[in-house]
């Protein structure tokens, strides 16, 4: 009987439901819409954050920059040799510097890993190659025709020339190639550097390679270069043999080439110690607890989580993300109350039209609460079909923002801990704070439990529009039906 007579009603009052379920549907549209653009932007963010930190890196050890001292000014110095033939001389320079922080005692590492609440530890220490190639070409001294004229024929006939010779001709001509090189503990290649790329060719290195004269590099630095597996690879006078190449995972490399530690510090005169510490926590809801063991136990160290470092992206991702976070979620929450509050005003004065029938109801022996719960009915499937309608609509706004992919610019500044390349806080040659720019394309995924929530929604309006409604209607006598008629 409730079926059949919630079915007619239904029936007759096809233009008043469709009313309530498309201000429902507008309502539970908009908060889908937000909440998947805003997933979108977090999946943006994590690809940046991904790109710098390295997967499974939850937080980064790193200790700052101190000033130079002295007449140093912290840069790349050069000096090449004196050639005294005639001949074009070739020269070439390779200057390996630290990149990032102050380098830190490789004992570290094992010390942050022996913190509480600390799943693994490894050392990575991050360098800055510039390499200067070109020539010198010496000039030649002579002598000005003018100041020979005069030697010869003036007053006196006079023997030599007085005019001092000029030197003509000669100069220098170089080529600059900077790029950055990062030591990677071969035993732990799940953390780090290394961990966000992928070997597309070749091999990466094994654990018996800790001090080889191997190489994996980026395949973007590679095809630049035309190195391939097998290829050669001379750093500051050092012979590599390129065994792979590796692709990122997500935007950018952290670096152009990798080698092992041990060769790393080498090359860098640097032996023992390390610029960046990577650490994953035994629990991603510890890593505040763990970040503060580690500043307060080991003195002197900068810990930056990704948190901190989503602090410094700014541009047109923060602006959006932002924006999607404040304006856009006020803006659905503002528009769901809206819509919820219409469609329990339409509700209520739906019943208020429906005097005569409820009026007759009653006097026919029905009590209130089936009155009440009649009307809830009718509020619900009202509500159901503008969930349906909603998650429709929100799936095709969704989708819409995916097709299109609007591009994200993300700059990505350093915190000032003076972090290792690429990583937090990320520093060049100096101390000077790096900035990188990355696109990246914006997507607007739909979760289960974005739909979930669309459901709970339009239940959630067909129930406050059902009360209020079935509250008016449980107050209705049968007197005011017979008042209706008269």
């Amino acid at each position: 009987m409730f079926g059949i007579y919630l079915k007619r009603e239904l029936g007759r009052r096809k233009k008043a439901a469709l009313v309530i379920a498309l201000g429902l549907a507008l309502g539970i549209a908009l908060v889908i819409t937000v909440n998947s653009v805003s997933a979108g932007m977090t999946q943006a963010q994590d690809k940046v954050l991904q790109s710098l930190y390295g997967l499974g890196t939850d937080m980064t050890v790193t200790k700052a920059r101190t000033a130079p001292t002295g007449d140093s000014s912290g840069g790349p110095r050069f000096e090449f040799d004196a050639k005294s033939d005639d001949e074009d001389s070739e020269q070439s320079s390779d200057r390996v510097m630290t990149q990032g922080g102050q380098a830190l005692k490789s004992s570290l590492v094992a010390e942050v890993a022996g913190q509480k609440g600390v799943a693994s530890a490894v050392g990575a220490l991050t360098l800055n190659v510039t390499k200067v190639d070109g020539s010198f070409t010496q000039g030649k001294a002579q002598s000005s025709a003018g100041g020979q004229a005069q030697g010869q024929g003036g007053p006196g006939g006079g023997g030599g020339s007085t005019a001092a010779p000029q030197v003509q001709g000669g100069g220098a001509s170089f080529d600059v190639n900077s790029y950055s090189v990062a030591g990677v503990d071969v035993g732990e290649q799940d953390l780090g550097p290394l961990a966000g790329s992928a070997i597309s060719s070749g091999v990466t290195f094994t654990s018996a390679q800790s001090n080889a004269k191997v190489a994996v590099v980026s395949t973007s630095y590679a095809k630049e270069n035309a190195y391939k597996v097998g290829s050669t690879l001379t750093v500051s006078g050092t012979k590599y043999k390129v065994i792979g190449l590796a692709t990122p995972e997500s935007s950018e490399s952290t670096a152009d080439v990798y080698l092992p530690l041990k060769q790393a510090q080498t090359l860098a005169d640097a032996a023992g110690q390390v610029t960046t510490i990577y650490v994953k926590a035994t629990d991603s809801q510890q890593i505040d607890s763990v970040k503060a063991a580690i500043q307060k136990n080991i003195s002197g160290t900068t810990v930056t989580t990704s948190a901190d470092l989503a602090d410094t992206v700014s541009g047109s991702l923060s602006t959006a993300s932002d924006l999607a976070a404040g304006v856009g979620k006020w803006l659905s929450v503002a528009v769901l109350a809206a819509a919820f509050l219409v469609a329990a005003l339409l509700t209520s004065s739906a019943v208020s039209r429906r005097v005569r029938e409820f009026g007759t109801l009653k006097a026919l022996g029905w009590p209130s609460r089936r009155v009440t719960r009649q009307v809830v009915g009718e509020s619900m499937v009202n509500g159901l079909l503008g969930g349906v309608l909603g998650i429709a609509l929100g799936l095709a706004a969704a989708y819409t923002v995916t097709a299109i992919s609007p591009t994200l610019t993300a700059e990505l500044g350093g915190t000032g801990g003076g972090g290792g390349m690429g990583g937090p806080g990320g520093s060049g040659p100096g101390g000077q704070a790096a900035t990188d720019t990355m696109e990246i394309a914006l997507s607007a995924p739909v979760s289960l439990t974005t739909v979930a929530l669309a459901v709970g929604l339009a239940i959630a309006g067909g129930l406050i529009a059902g009360a209020m409604g079935g509250w008016r209607a449980s107050r209705m006598r049968p007197a005011d039906a017979l008042r209706s008629v008269s």
